[in-house]
């Protein structure tokens, strides 16, 4: 069994255990044809989500990557990796390799862009990483060393390095323009069990560090340019998947099959930091005392398959084996929302670098992108939307003290947010009547924004 979780660490707010996600107020949920997110009821609601483009693939979906820009999306299935884009939803461009044998399987198991955009990693099962000139649709180099399939890739910000995890129970760094390796062993004498596999690796903004998941519970952390280990991170109480850096390299999330994520400070292990130093020097020991888990991130009914944090470091999510996406608060764990609609796992999801898009790749066929938005504009539950249908009644209404929300150019349609109950008196109320005034309680328009896409929302006459 896995070590206790370390002590000093938090856990942030999550859904109550008796919500039921099909039967929640209207104002807690957002949802679309085949999907749905359900808000949590105990934070402020601060973000929405809208599903924007599902796009269809002949075999499972392992990887999901964006490009440095945001503006592609590369996936990995069965054979190929496809790129699209990601405005659009258009494929771009099929990868695939003839020369491969054409017997059974070949999964193509990580996708990864160069931070140019000019070249795709694929590491595949036949233990091969695969670097594609996009534009050209040809291999560039192959790189060979790993003795099972290759789980994870992850390019270096200066494109020079690219490191790998794999089966074999090792991650590897690799030179781009020579093409040599360093390997980074992880099957160390006190691994808890014989299966340290590495299924997800990351490398620090800074391009110092090497993170690496191990399928024995533990994070381990190394020097690129020593290759030494510098750190191992224990707490997770069972086989970790994927992990993640944070945009300042000072923070590490990882996810684990134990339904739970957690956060790391890594700061001591930045270039000059004594913890670094004194931990390389003097082993074991200090190797696991140095950075602590300082949140855990506690909601999914099942494992967590990938982790990913946003540009900003602002929000962390995370794709399970329930089905489902959660959005947590980076700085509080507390989770936000709940994102539902693929039919099987969540297999890998991965954030944009240049914006607030999510795209999500499943064991049914499908990779989705989403996009997330900060500060929605909702109305009170307390409150009316009062709608007016004659310009002249607008001046009385603003000085009423009534907030204006929208309308049509013309001013025939004013919306405006009131108390409630309407602090309307009797006689102002009988006037604005008499000039067609219709208002709706705001549970009725439980969800609605403004600017809507389309008025679609039914008024209640009074």
């Amino acid at each position: 069994s896995g070590a206790l979780a370390p002590t000093g660490s938090a856990s942030g707010s999550q859904f109550p255990d008796d919500l039921d996600p099909h039967n929640v107020p209207p104002e807690l949920k957002k949802e679309g044809p085949d999907w749905f997110a359900v808000f949590n009821p105990k934070v402020k609601r601060v973000l929405d989500v809208s599903l924007v483009h599902t796009l269809m693939h002949e075999s499972v979906v392992c990887c999901v990557r964006f490009s440095a820009d945001g503006k592609y999306l590369a996936t990995g299935c069965n054979r190929t990796a496809q790129i699209y884009d990601t405005k659009t939803g258009t494929k771009t461009c099929v990868l695939a390799d003839e020369s491969a044998g054409k017997a059974g399987d070949l999964y193509i198991r990580s996708v990864c862009f160069s931070p140019d955009g000019k070249f795709l990693a694929t590491g595949a099962e036949d233990k091969q990483i695969r670097i594609w000139d996009i534009a050209k649709k040809r291999i560039r180099n192959v790189f060979d060393g790993h003795q099972q399939e290759i789980y994870s890739l992850d390019f270096s910000l200066d494109g020079r390095l690219i490191v790998s995890g794999s089966g074999d129970k090792t991650a590897r760094i690799w030179d781009m323009v020579d093409g040599t390796s360093k390997v980074l062993n992880i099957n160390d004498p006190d691994s808890l069990n014989n299966d340290a596999g590495v299924t997800s690796v990351a490398i620090s903004p800074n391009g110092q560090l090497v993170a690496a998941d191990g399928l024995d519970t533990v994070v381990r952390i190394w020097d690129v340019v020593s290759g030494s280990l510098v750190e191992r991170l224990r707490g997770h109480r069972d086989s970790v998947y994927s992990v993640a850096f944070t945009p300042d390299g000072k923070g590490l999330v990882s996810g684990s099959l134990d339904k739970t994520l957690k956060y790391w400070d890594v700061s001591g292990l930045l270039a000059g930091g004594s913890k670094r130093k004194d931990g390389a020097a003097n082993g074991k020991k200090d190797l696991e005392k140095s950075s602590q888990c300082t949140m855990n991130f506690v909601g999914h009914t099942d494992y967590v398959l990938s982790v990913a944090v946003s540009h900003d470091g602002q929000w962390v999510v995370s794709g399970s084996k329930d089905r489902g996406v959660q959005f947590w608060e980076a700085h509080s764990a507390n989770v936000q929302c709940m994102l539902q609609g693929h039919k099987n796992s969540v297999i890998s999801i991965d954030l944009s670098p240049a914006g607030n898009v999510l795209a999500t790749g499943s064991g049914d066929w499908q990779a989705r992108i989403c996009e997330s938005s900060n500060n929605p504009t909702t109305y009170p539950r307390q409150a009316h939307l009062v709608v007016v249908f004659h310009q002249g009644v607008t001046k009385p209404c603003r000085r009423a003290g009534f907030t204006e929300v929208g309308g049509t150019r013309s001013h025939h349609l004013v919306l405006f947010l009131v108390p409630s109950p309407p602090c309307i008196p009797f006689c102002f109320s009988v006037i604005i009547c008499s000039r067609l005034l219709y208002h709706v309680s705001a549970r009725e328009l439980a969800g609605y924004q403004y600017p809507p896409a389309k008025m679609n929302v039914s008024f209640r006459s009074k």
